[in-house]
């Protein structure tokens, strides 16, 4: 917004001396006899000029031109604050729109690859719902990629537990046989151990239960290595 000030080339702040000394360089640089060829252009501008000049060299005049400027100012800035602000909502409901419609075509082409259909499939199912066409192939890509990823993670899921059996080396099934062995092995010692024990309390309860028995037995041994 050109004021007159910017048409003598000077702040507003500027001091009559400054204003005469830019309005006569103004003036000698647009004089129409100045600016052979451009005297239209230059008469027009050398005119505004000196308007200028006529008003801002006036103490009175300059005054209300201030005041008067400065009331369109006031109302300029608010009505461009009003224009960036309903520039800013319409672009915000610009945006929100558009994250809308891509999120119902993404949950659109998960509906379909749910369903078992390729990337192709989902192509061409967004581009029959008017979706652009970059757009719906960077989200059949993006879907068919994340269902290809599901897929595959259920089946290494699948058959993890049988791997795990079938990973089993050769050397650790005979280990767990060898021990199995062991156990029977040792488990058959004790009964062993355990039948003698009993077998020597009931031995002993005999003996105590019949002296004469007993002495006998040792008679019987000890004439037995007599004969030997």
């Amino acid at each position: 917004m050109a004021t007159l000030y910017d048409m003598l080339g000077v702040p507003m702040h500027a001091t009559e001396d400054e204003i005469k000394r830019a309005y006569r360089k103004a003036a000698m640089k647009w004089h129409p006899d100045r600016n052979a060829g451009a005297e239209a252009v230059a008469r027009a501008t050398f005119q505004e000029i000196k308007d200028a000049y006529a008003i801002l060299s006036d103490p009175a005049q300059r005054k209300v031109y201030d005041a008067v400027y400065a009331a369109q100012m006031r109302d300029w800035e608010a009505q461009r604050t009003r224009h960036q602000q309903a520039q800013a909502e319409r672009e915000a409901a610009a945006r929100a729109a558009d994250e809308a419609a891509y999120a119902q075509m993404v949950s659109l082409a998960m509906r379909f690859a749910d369903d078992g259909h390729n990337r192709d499939v989902l192509f061409g199912v967004l581009l029959g719902r008017q979706c652009e066409a970059s757009r719906a192939a960077r989200i059949a890509d993006s879907v068919a990629a994340l269902q290809a990823s599901r897929r595959e993670a259920a089946a290494n899921a699948a058959a993890s537990p049988a791997a795990d059996v079938s990973a089993e080396s050769p050397t650790a099934s005979a280990d767990k046989k060898q021990t199995a062995r062991d156990d029977a092995h040792g488990d058959a010692q004790d009964d062993a151990h355990a039948a003698r024990a009993n077998h020597r309390k009931h031995d002993e309860a005999i003996n105590e239960a019949n002296p004469a028995g007993a002495l006998g037995g040792l008679w019987f041994q000890f004439l037995n290595g007599l004969r030997f």
